[in-house]
Order: structure tokens, then sequence, then C-alpha cells
């Protein structure tokens, strides 16, 4: 089945849809993320969403996308501030701080998420799908919600393009000039928490991670400019988010969030090997050329009668 005949069902447009606007705001929000030294961050977002999900559930007792989300949004936030509390009253660096809250919130999902199987109503729950994501499950409304959520995404991360840049590469000339640098940080943890709150029905609380950090960290092996890094940053992630649902398509025992994961991978190895100037075969042939023209210059010094 090709690709055209796959874009016949409505579902695999649906699915489709997702995972590149899923993609393209992770690769422009991951771009940030990597360059202020955070991948670790979605990572400890993503999982201390689990927690928020389940207590939406608990406390509503109703499967509502809306609701997961704004238990996962809370969840994160709690987790961005706390991460934030230890690192600034504590001797913990930011790293360590991250793992810490990573753990907690995981580990109290996990135990929320099994208390809530073994009640009356966790058959019907589904809530363990969040842990891997379940990107067929997505209807329409699910699509539109995560459309407009990642198109505001974008949007900001354009509107807010320059301060982002200051704080990504100086925030002491940014706070010196007057920029509210806390208040831009906060923020861009928010977008941060959102992103990760949309994605995880898709991809699952496990691999968000990867799809906000591989292809900002695929995109910088390219460019040298931020402009561009954040441009392909967000290619690369629709791409990967293409080619994990026709993969999924075309099988269906496979799923699309790690499939897209996958390919975001496949596109970082591609760009390790390959891309000019920073890619291992680029840096392979420059050698060999710079080796030839010595050995050329010094044959060429020889046949003149010069010492070497």
């Amino acid at each position: 089945m090709n690709g055209l005949e796959l874009l016949q069902d409505p579902n695999v447009r649906w699915i489709l849809a997702a995972t590149v606007l899923l993609g393209l705001s992770s690769g422009v929000l991951g771009s940030f993320a990597y360059l202020r030294k955070q991948s670790l961050m979605g990572d400890a977002l993503a999982h201390a969403a689990l927690p928020g999900v389940c207590i939406a559930f608990m406390l509503s007792g109703s499967k509502s996308i809306l609701l997961f989300l704004l238990g996962a949004a809370a969840a994160g936030l709690v987790a961005t501030f706390g991460i934030g509390f230890v690192t600034r009253h504590s001797r913990i660096k930011q790293d360590a701080a991250l793992g810490i809250v990573l753990s907690v919130f995981f580990g109290v999902g996990i135990v929320l998420l099994t208390q809530i199987q073994h009640s009356d109503s966790g058959n019907q729950s589904g809530l363990d799908k969040f842990l891997f994501g379940q990107a067929a499950g997505m209807v329409r409304s699910d699509v539109l919600t995560m459309a407009i959520v990642s198109f505001a995404l974008v949007g900001v991360c354009a509107l807010l393009y320059k301060e982002f840049k200051l704080l990504s590469f100086d925030p002491g000339f940014a706070r010196g000039i007057g920029l509210p640098v806390a208040a831009l940080d906060q923020l861009l943890m928010l977008l941060i928490v959102v992103a990760v709150v949309v994605g995880i029905q898709a991809v699952g609380v496990v691999l968000m991670a990867a799809m906000l950090i591989t292809p900002a960290v695929s995109a910088r092996y390219w460019t040298e400019r931020l402009g561009v890094m954040t441009a392909l940053a967000g290619l690369f992630g629709a791409a990967s988010g293409v080619i994990g649902t026709f993969a999924s398509a075309a099988d269906d025992h496979l799923p699309t969030g790690p499939l897209s994961v996958l390919a975001a991978s496949a596109l970082f190895v591609l760009s390790v090997l390959f891309a000019p100037r920073r890619g291992v075969v680029s840096k392979l042939l420059l050698r060999a050329s710079v080796r030839r023209k010595a050995i050329a210059d010094y044959e060429e010094r020889m046949r003149g009668g010069r010492p070497a």
C-alpha cells in the first residue's frame, strides 16, 4: 500500500496531522532548551505529567482529554517550580534537581496508575496509554486542540525570538539591558510544559523528551545560526512524524509514537555522519584533502631541490 492509498484513510490523516504538528512545535522549543543546556528538562516534565493525568482522572472519573491536559499541565508547573526551588535554595545543581524531580513524580505517577488500574473503573481508564502514547486513538477534536496549541507555541517563539536568543547565549547581557530574564526563563519552561502535555497522548511520557531534543541536536550539526537551527529542528521533527505515521499505518502492529522517535534518531545519525563541517564524513574528507595537499606540497619542494 503506497502513501496515497494510506492517506485515503481519515484516521491516518488525523494521526499524520497530529504527529507533524507535534514534531514541528517540539523541534522549535527543543532548540532553545538544548542551547540552554536543559535537555533533561523535557524528560523531567514529561514524567512529571503522569501523576497529573492520574489525579485528574481520580477527581473527575472521566476520560476527558481536556481534563487530562489540565492535570498534566498543573503537575508540570509544580515540577518546574520545584526544580527552581531546589536549585535556588540548596547546593544541588540543576541536573541533579531534574533527576530528583523526574524520579519522584514518575514514581508517584506509577503508584497512582497502579491504584487506578486495580479500582472498579480501572479497566475503563486507559491511562496506561499515556506511558507510551496511542496516536491511533486520537480523534478530530484532539488534533484540532493540538493544532491550536502547536501554532500558539511556534507563534510565541517567533514573537520572542530575540529575547529567547539572548536568554540562550548571554543571559547576563540580557539582564543588563533590562530584560526580565527570570520571567522569560519561566515562560520558556511553561511552553515546554505545554508542548509535553500536548504530546504525551501521541508519544507518551517516556519518549516525549526525545521529540523535544533529538530534532534540535540534529539541526545543530547543519548550521551555526539559531534561526536556521530552529527551522531545521521543526522540519526534522515534522519529518519524523511523517515517517513514523506512514511506517505505523503500513503495519497495524507497530505504534506511531515510538516509530516517530526512531525516525528522529535516524535523522540524528544521518546528521552526525553527513552534515557539512560538523559531520564525521565531512571531517574525514577534509582531513584527507589536507593530507593530500601536504603530500603534494612536500613532493613539489623535493622536485625543486629545496629541503623539506
